[in-house]
């Protein structure tokens, strides 16, 4: 698989949007942007306890609040991509057999108790709303609207879609703690803007998601770089034993690259079912059935420091209607981030 130069342009940097959110921000409550909001946490937490709960996001600052027997916190993490990042992997998340209540610190709850405003939450995080997934602002308040005004019939030739589960952040977390222990491609992705050229690798049927290569000259070294590592360690590498295959496990299978043939990848196992496994091939951005004895072993973190070559994209119009767009090149230009899932950047195609 090859290209020139001549078939991109390098994208311009820019930063990511966030106007929705500072007019969302209630004079009540003016946090920083760079804080976020832990509720529900038990009464005998310590600071120490919620700079841990948050060690993987680095917290500058930790500020307890105990209110009779609610207690809750605001903690610095020092950027909105941060506290966008910890909202996708903490909220709802046992901890202490209590569910997590994680969110901006300018959209801390005024009601209580707390657990009535996490399932209105939790529901706009898992199923597509017209602010996270669509174009258009159809919904943008998360209070519920009244009853006599559904919003699918304010604007009835609208299409919402939902995020796939394999391009959550909440997902796409739990992936790179385990494969790459970093969650720095996550925090980078809402910078990217302006013109460039994507490789497609996959698409999801009927919708305007797809994962594809943002194509820059560092691409193209980690490229070269990984797969002729792959290729001269393939034959190496042990299968894995039955045993040591389940959820989690890291390893190296055959990825068929369609006309361009078979090639080792990296991947993620994320399901078993006796003989079989499911697997991400994380640099394509796809899933796979393959059998479980085909599994190589790939443990070693000396294989897991070139981050993931692919990404997710929204088409900002339209939609992917086939897979013939697989391993072509799109041009076009970045628009922004999704308000829900700011590691997913909306892209628009040059016609």
């Amino acid at each position: 698989m090859s290209w020139s130069s001549s078939d991109f342009r390098p994208s311009a940097q820019v930063s990511g949007e966030n106007g929705a959110l500072e007019e969302q921000k209630s004079p009540k409550f003016k946090k920083r942007e760079t804080e976020v909001y832990i509720g529900n946490l038990p009464l005998d937490i310590s600071e120490e306890e919620i700079r841990c709960l948050l060690k993987d996001f680095s917290p500058l600052h930790v500020h307890r609040v105990q209110n009779g027997c609610r207690c809750f916190a605001f903690v610095d993490l020092g950027s909105m991509q941060k506290v966008a990042l910890a909202i996708q992997a903490l909220n709802g998340k046992l901890f202490h057999k209590r569910k997590l209540y994680v969110n901006s610190s300018n959209r801390s709850p005024k009601r209580t108790p707390e657990e009535t405003e996490r399932p209105r939450e939790l529901l706009i995080s898992e199923k597509a709303s017209a602010q996270g997934f669509a174009g258009t602002t159809a919904c943008p308040q998360l209070t519920p609207k009244a009853s006599g005004e559904p919003c699918e019939t304010e604007k009835p030739k609208t299409s919402f879609f939902a995020v796939p589960m394999e391009m959550r952040g909440s997902f796409l977390v739990l992936l790179l703690r385990e494969c790459f222990r970093d969650l720095g491609w996550l925090a980078t992705i809402p910078s990217i803007g302006g013109e460039v050229g994507l490789l497609v690798t996959s698409t999801v049927p009927q919708t305007p998601f797809f994962w594809a290569m943002h194509i820059t000259e560092t691409l193209y070294q980690n490229m070269q770089a990984l797969f002729s590592a792959l290729a001269e360690a393939e034959e190496r590498q042990p299968y894995l034993q039955d045993s040591a295959v389940r959820r989690g496990t890291r390893g190296l299978a055959e990825y068929h690259l369609g006309d361009y043939g078979p090639a080792w990848n990296r991947c993620w196992v994320l399901d078993r079912v006796d003989s079989w496994v499911v697997v991400m091939f994380v640099d394509f951005g796809r899933s796979a059935t393959i059998p479980v004895q085909s599994l190589r072993t790939l443990d070693s973190d000396d294989f897991w420091t070139i981050p993931p070559l692919t990404q997710p994209f929204m088409l900002e119009k339209g939609i992917l209607s086939s897979n013939q767009v697989i391993h072509r090149i799109l041009k076009g230009k970045i628009t922004g981030a999704l308000n829900l899932e700011s590691h997913i950047l909306k892209f628009e195609e040059f016609k």
